[in-house]
């Protein structure tokens, strides 16, 4: 795989991965949307089906890393880092490019959200109104969760410790099931139960944080929730977003060291 491709196959699917994947929770939070309030169960299969199908498009350009945990992981299994900012570097170009897609796609759902007194607060407001004023006391703005991840208790060990448990399982995952031929990405089977394998960390390890697994996801949503001109979007919640980055990272070494003792 040439550098070129690398870029190319990594923008493309992380930019589909976060559309679809940003596009689920956009569906489930935001008023005038067809699919709101369809709750966790749609967001962990809508962010499984996400990852299948940003794998399937992207792997033959790029294998489909998607996500910098798994491309450190690769890096520290086949001990060359020569590409890894290639695959970083696209990686969060698709990303950012994903989370604006997603605001252009639901862009008056965003409005009538964002303008709803019910929401944000304010005047108007009724028994909503102390929970949206203190969301956004607290840094995080009311869609935030459309962009990227927030804990539901802020408690920095168990939030870190959270994301780097979900991120080891899907390295190990991704390590022993999901590789192709040449172990440099993701094989055509090796989609599918990682897809899976999204989903069902969702189901049992995502309600503590939402995991993010994934730096990328994370970090490039957050990035455009902070830039976009939504009306009364509230913060970005920059103190917690170090914990989404850190956590996958430290996960994945974790799970590419486990895989070269135990497995190789």
């Amino acid at each position: 795989m040439s550098s070129s491709d690398i870029f190319i196959g990594e923008t493309i699917g992380t930019a589909i991965l976060i559309l679809l994947g940003g596009g689920v929770c956009a569906a489930v939070t935001l008023k005038a949307s067809k699919a709101r309030n369809a709750g966790w169960l749609a967001i962990a299969f809508g962010w499984g089906f996400a990852v299948m199908t940003a794998v399937y498009i992207s792997s033959p350009l790029s294998g489909a890393h998607l996500n910098p945990a798994v491309t450190v992981a690769l890096a520290i299994k086949n001990n060359d880092w020569s590409d890894v900012p290639t695959y970083l570097g696209g990686q969060l170009l698709g990303a950012l490019i994903g989370a604006t897609l997603v605001w252009v796609a639901y862009y008056g759902q965003f409005n009538a959200h964002l303008t709803d007194r019910e929401i944000v607060g304010g005047p108007g407001a009724q028994a909503t109104e102390s929970k949206a004023v203190e969301a956004q006391e607290q840094g995080a703005g009311p869609v935030l969760g459309v962009f990227s991840t927030g804990p539901e208790i802020r408690n920095v060990v168990q939030n870190l410790a959270t994301e780097i448990i979900g991120t080891v399982v899907l390295i190990l995952a991704v390590l022993t099931q999901g590789l192709n031929a040449d172990g440099n990405g993701l094989g055509a089977l090796g989609g599918l139960i990682t897809a899976l394998v999204v989903v069902s960390i969702g189901l049992s390890l995502g309600g503590p944080t939402g995991y993010a697994i994934n730096p990328a996801r994370d970090l490039g949503p957050r990035i455009v929730h902070a830039l976009l001109p939504l009306p009364n979007k509230g913060g970005s919640d920059w103190g917690y977003a170090w914990i989404p980055v850190v956590g996958p990272l430290i996960g994945g070494a974790i799970g590419a060291g486990i895989y070269n003792v135990a497995f190789a």
